[in-house]
């Protein structure tokens, strides 16, 4: 039978207790925060890695449109010098500077047409992920923002209308284009020749300006990305 004169145990006085449960609070606040303090310095080493990523995929597209635009360009500047010299030539007699003068043409007729259009892969990727403007290089994502919302759009929107008038000028000239040879009779057919490519080669000028423009503004990205 159970001896009920035990003594009792005694019981933990309130103030240790409330001690004790403050204590159990604090190091579970603690663990909390470090808990956070960890995944924050995780995200923030992600997001450092992904700014790295996206401004080394920039370089990478913009080195590459650096060597485009001046592949373009190679195109653009013998049509733009043929032109001149035709306008200079274009008084005098074909019969005796036939040799030149459809050799002048042939390099603006019959060569190709080039226009340009940039690699914007790592571009369009930050942009749909909505991260370009949480990246701390403030100042050189606004740079790159700028270049391929504003002077890229420039450069592309210009290049569709040399492509239009390129397109009319090469049909018109199909014939021409395809026997690799002009049916020119007399000086004056020449000037109705001329007329015809004026009109594309105004924007063929315009266009070789804007694609030089845009070279001086990638250099300037280029260092900046470099600093």
């Amino acid at each position: 039978m159970a001896d009920d004169n035990r003594p009792l145990k005694p019981a933990w006085p309130a103030g240790r207790y409330m001690r004790y449960a403050i204590g159990e609070i604090v190091l579970v606040v603690i663990g909390i925060l470090i808990a956070l303090q960890i995944n924050t310095w995780n995200e923030n080493r992600k997001h450092h890695n992904a700014e790295k990523v996206f401004l080394s995929g920039i370089k990478s597209d913009l080195l590459k449109d650096k060597e485009f635009i001046y592949y373009v360009l190679d195109y653009i500047q013998p049509k733009i010098e043929a032109y001149r010299i035709l306008k200079k030539v274009e008084q005098q007699d074909y019969s005796t500077n036939k040799i030149q003068i459809d050799s002048l043409l042939s390099i603006y007729i019959f060569s190709g047409q080039r226009t340009f259009y940039p690699v914007s892969g790592s571009f369009q990727a930050a942009v749909a992920g909505n991260e370009i403007n949480t990246y701390k290089r403030q100042e050189v994502t606004q740079k790159i923002i700028k270049l391929y919302s504003s002077t890229y759009g420039r450069v592309v929107d210009n290049g569709e209308i040399l492509d239009i008038r390129w397109s009319s000028l090469s049909k018109k000239y199909s014939h021409e284009r395809r026997t690799k040879q002009f049916s020119i009779l007399n000086t004056n057919h020449i000037s109705l020749v001329l007329d015809d490519i004026h009109f594309h080669y105004i924007q063929l000028d315009w266009y070789k300006n804007i694609l030089s423009n845009s070279i001086i503004e990638i250099d300037e990205l280029l260092r900046k990305l470099d600093e």
